[in-house]
């Protein structure tokens, strides 16, 4: 994950060069078995994210693999004529495919790539600023589901509570840009090791916890104004 990025599970808003996205795009592709992945260049497309049952069933089929319209409903508290309804909207816009075989409402459905690139970094105006809308969007959404389940901590599993990896960290570098674009495919190359896991619930060993980690980091202009910092380039 970059510094300057934000995820929806496997969706992933960032401004990076081309030649970065493709070494992270193959990294991914070999980890996945193959499936693809896609940059979002159209307005439209990047809208119709924007709307929480879709997302909930973007997140619910990267749990179980494959999901009818009626298994998703009994997931999610949706009507099934709903789920089926969004579900259409997501596969008419290329986020999800037929996983063969049932009708109408017990047709399964998967994702159709593994990672979802959305970046501000547009030639159409228009995508650059749905891009702007849907990265707030979700940042606002994503912090409150953080809140509430991070208040709820004493409800955890026991070995859940005190785990090293969640809970709240803040920390604050000092780094050029090289040197934070370095530190971001670090990272990046961290979570890798876990990524073949996302939408194969036959990989996961037993007792594997779906985890959220939130990677939110950004330049203190405040700090770096003061007279004893250096000035940003």
């Amino acid at each position: 994950m970059g510094l300057d990025e934000t995820t929806i599970s496997s969706v992933i808003f960032r401004n990076v060069s081309s030649e970065e996205r493709e070494a992270t795009t193959a990294e991914l592709d070999t980890a996945d078995g193959g499936m693809p992945n896609r940059k979002i260049t159209d307005a439209r497309a990047m809208r119709a994210l924007a709307h929480p049952v879709r997302l909930a069933l973007l997140e619910a089929l990267l749990h179980a693999g494959t999901l009818t319209a009626t298994q998703a409903s009994e997931l999610l508290g949706e009507s099934p004529a709903n789920c089926a309804f969004h579900l259409r909207t997501l596969a008419k816009y290329g986020y999800v495919v037929e996983a063969g075989g049932g009708k109408g409402r017990e047709r399964p459905w998967r994702r159709a790539h593994t990672m979802l690139q959305i970046t501000t970094e547009q030639d159409d105006p228009s995508a650059a600023v749905a891009a702007d809308e849907l990265s707030q969007w979700w940042l606002s959404a994503t912090l409150d589901r953080a809140r509430s389940a991070l208040s709820r901590r004493a409800t955890w599993p026991a070995g859940w509570q005190h785990n090293d990896l969640t809970g709240e960290n803040q920390m604050i570098v000092y780094a050029t840009a090289d040197e934070a674009n370095e530190l971001a495919a670090q990272a990046e190359r961290i979570f890798l090791r876990f990524h073949d896991r996302l939408d194969h619930p036959e990989r996961r060993p037993d007792g594997a916890m779906p985890i959220e980690v939130l990677l939110l980091s950004y330049p203190l202009l405040h700090l770096a104004a003061r007279p004893d910092g250096a000035d940003p380039e």
